[in-house]
């Protein structure tokens, strides 16, 4: 591989035989831009799809969530962000935890089922376990991870959830659920 970018390297002009060019595009921000073309460049961004559960005043809760992401191995922490108009804040934050379920490709009705409506209906004809925590995990899920808030951060219309995994598994064969473009869809190995 050395040699090949040797080569290509030789290949080139002398840096003071190439006319200098300013790549940076100085093109100030427009705080004025229509709010569903921002959603439109952040749905570029490819992610899983979850399903966040949590246990509160004696009542199940759950909903749909693709902004998980893992923070820390050492000591174990996932994250998610919750709106703060949503009418599901208090059972998430003030719970004092939640499960999350990362759903396998054959549940894309399932992330449709928990992304709107009431909470009761949420849960019917879904295959659930409860946890030692009392917290109900999806049990077709491809992983999931039972979390105890560790921290709340503040972060313009959402709140950040920091949760420290306390139990966790996964399916080794399971195919995770995408989202990309407000479509759903699979990862592909490009690797062949």
């Amino acid at each position: 591989m050395r040699h090949k970018s040797n080569e290509m390297s030789e290949a080139l002009p002398a840096a003071s035989a190439r006319p200098a060019t300013n790549t940076a595009v100085n093109t100030p921000m427009n705080h004025d831009l229509n709010p569903a073309d921002y959603r439109k460049a952040l749905s570029c961004f490819a992610t899983g799809v979850t399903v966040i559960t949590s246990r509160w005043q004696d009542a199940d809760w759950g909903m749909t969530c693709n902004s998980f992401a893992s923070v820390s191995l050492d000591p174990r922490l996932v994250l998610w962000s919750i709106r703060k108009a949503a009418n599901s804040l208090e059972a998430f934050t003030k719970s004092g935890g939640f499960t999350v379920s990362v759903l396998a490709q054959h549940q894309e009705s399932v992330a449709r089922q928990f992304a709107t409506g009431d909470m009761a209906p949420r849960f019917v004809g879904v295959p659930t376990q409860r946890q030692a925590s009392q917290r109900l995990r999806l049990t077709e899920a491809a992983a999931w991870f039972d979390c105890q808030i560790q921290q709340v951060v503040d972060a313009g219309d959402h709140h950040i959830v920091i949760g420290q995994v306390m139990a966790f598994d996964h399916l080794e064969s399971a195919t995770a659920l995408t989202f990309w473009r407000s479509r759903f869809g699979r990862f592909e190995d490009l690797t062949g």
